[in-house]
């Protein structure tokens, strides 16, 4: 693949926020074109380009596939959150960003150009930064809302988390709707499809995550994909870029 990837899992002390930070770099002189799947995660990216100076922008959650063309020398660090960063560290609602990004200012988090330079370095900088948002204290139910939901890889129904969290379906599904622009079951449909990538990509074509049964699994890859297993598992020309840079288990 022409493009260099790099990701680093945070401290434990950050790793209810923070999913992973990451590099991609096309080092080459031709446009990337390539797929981002649905993965359930909030990126904060930090790039610049040939063409393009040093800029930052907040994407939401995807719902669906999205093509994108990485230009040539581009440089992208990011920061990639678990949804409960946007209330506790970033402090603002993403239900405006579904399917879409949102500039920030260019200074965002005392960042520029040359922080692109070293990507361990961003690493450094990025967590210390992010340790000093880190909350005093956690609305109890929603800390155990998304502990349920990252351990289960969101194969839990919404009656079970309620009855687990003591927090009804609906307050449930009006906060998700409100600070991040989709309802709990379909987060929980993306986090099952995002568990899917690995067994994917290794061709195992049946239903790990809990599906009820083979159609079920394939129309629910369709719906966030956009293909059937069989075509995301050959990833021809590399196009599903997540799974091309999928880490090791």
């Amino acid at each position: 693949m022409s493009l260099i990837v790099q990701a680093v899992k945070p401290s434990p002390s950050h790793s209810f926020f923070v999913d992973s930070f990451w590099m991609l770099h096309n080092a080459s002189a031709d446009d990337k074109k390539v797929i981002v799947l649905p993965d359930g995660k909030i990126d904060l990216f930090f790039s610049r380009s040939a063409t393009e100076p040093f800029h930052v922008t907040l994407m939401g959650l995807g719902t669906q596939p999205e093509q994108a063309t990485i230009v040539a020398q581009t440089v992208i660090f990011a920061v990639s959150f678990n949804l409960p960063a946007t209330e506790y560290i970033l402090h603002q609602p993403v239900a405006h960003l579904t399917n879409n990004v949102t500039v920030l200012p260019a200074d965002f988090w005392d960042f520029c150009a040359a922080d692109l330079n070293e990507f361990d370095s961003f690493c450094k900088k990025a967590a210390q930064k992010i340790h000093t948002l880190l909350p005093t204290e956690i609305d109890s139910r929603k800390q155990l809302l998304f502990e349920s939901l990252y351990a289960a890889n969101g194969a839990i129904t919404v009656k079970s988390l309620s009855e687990k969290v003591f927090w009804s379906s609906r307050q449930m599904n009006r906060y998700f709707n409100q600070q991040y622009g989709i309802s709990l079951k379909a987060y929980c449909d993306i986090l099952r499809f995002r568990a899917s990538f690995h067994h994917i990509s290794e061709g195992k074509l049946f239903p790990e995550q809990n599906f009820a049964d083979q159609s079920h699994f394939i129309k629910a890859v369709k719906k966030l994909a956009g293909v059937s297993p069989r075509e995301l598992s050959r990833n021809q020309n590399d196009r599903f870029v997540q799974f091309s840079t999928l880490p090791p288990k």
